[in-house]
């Protein structure tokens, strides 16, 4: 990890719960870097476990509010001027947006667990005017394991929580595997369901 990172990690650690919210807002650190840390403060008694899976809970779904707004007010325009900038490339954007147009809500939970494609996945649920209220539920139900997760595995590590993306790989896989499986059947589900309304 870069020496401002971990700079920039600690001051926003030293704010407690509202400085893991706010890390997790602003994204400039990865979600795990900032949880597994959070855990290790766990670990030390300055934090309690479910006050940081919380803070966690609700600066990671504010994160994926902020790029849901960009995409309902912003637009495709917005984005290809200033979408590097959010380390979201438009072949990612092109990608989730016609799942969501395809497949619906569904999407927006599983795909929470699979890299790059669970950033960019609120943009064009945004551009496509998803419901809020049930982008904002999906979010969170699939923000809160994320949380838990790697609160957890930062509280076990302790003092040795830099490591986490070493030691999160045998977890994390299997995950995504589960998710990709998970989009799938999801897909051949809605497939079915219109193959057999336009039949009828």
């Amino acid at each position: 990890m870069s020496e401002f990172i971990h700079s920039f990690l600690l001051f926003l650690m030293n704010l407690g719960y509202f400085g893991i919210a706010l890390a997790l807002m602003a994204e400039v650190i990865p979600s795990e870097i900032v949880l597994a840390y959070a855990g290790f403060l766990v670990s030390q008694g300055e934090i309690n476990f479910i006050g940081a899976v919380i803070a966690g809970t609700i600066g990671g779904v504010i994160a994926q509010l902020f790029l849901y707004w960009i995409g309902k007010y912003g637009g495709r325009p917005f984005l290809k001027k200033y979408g590097k900038f959010l380390l979201i490339r438009e072949k990612h954007i092109d990608l989730a947006e016609k799942w969501v147009q395809k497949y619906g809500v569904g999407v927006i939970f599983t795909a929470r667990f699979i890299p790059v494609v669970r950033h960019a996945i609120s943009i064009p649920a945004g551009i496509s005017k998803m419901s809020l209220r049930k982008f904002t539920l999906y979010t969170t139900l699939a923000v809160i394991p994320w949380s838990i997760f790697f609160v957890y595995l930062g509280q076990k590590l302790a003092s040795n929580w830099e490591q986490i993306n070493e030691l999160a790989k045998p977890y994390i896989q299997p995950v995504i595997i589960i998710a990709i499986l998970g989009i799938v059947v999801y897909l051949l589900v809605i497939t079915l369901k219109r193959t057999r309304q336009k039949r009828f």
